[in-house]
């Protein structure tokens, strides 16, 4: 079974950075495509980032594009979450997951692994 542990998530001022942490135990991360999601309060849990399991493909969602990095550490069996120049708009619970083949990369449901999530607030 694979778990995946999220840390790294705060209160910062706008403009801030921040980064978090993913790291799994029961499976290795370049076995899996790895993934970060954010949810806001009322609202749907969505996509932010991905890197794929062969050859590391790196995808970002339009609103974090060129603010947000994702990168991987296969020896620390760690993905991170860079994110920099931080708004308010980015307050969420930022969630890892992990998938064998999602359908679609961005879609939520074709994770099969989560963590319970790490809060990043952003203060105005």
């Amino acid at each position: 079974q694979v778990q995946l542990v999220e840390s790294g998530g705060g209160l910062v001022q706008a403009g801030g950075s921040l980064r978090l942490s993913c790291t799994a135990s029961g499976g290795t991360v370049s076995n899996f495509w790895m993934a970060w999601f954010r949810q806001a309060p009322g609202k749907e849990r969505e996509f932010v980032s991905r890197i794929s399991r062969i050859g590391g493909s790196i995808s970002y969602a339009d609103s974090v594009k060129g603010r947000f990095t994702i990168s991987r550490d296969i020896a620390k069996n760690t993905v991170y979450l860079q994110m920099d120049s931080l708004e308010p708009e980015d307050t969420a619970v930022y969630y890892c997951a992990a998938a064998f083949r999602p359908a679609v990369t961005t879609d939520p449901s074709g994770y099969n692994y989560w963590g319970q999530g790490t809060q990043v607030t952003v203060s105005s």
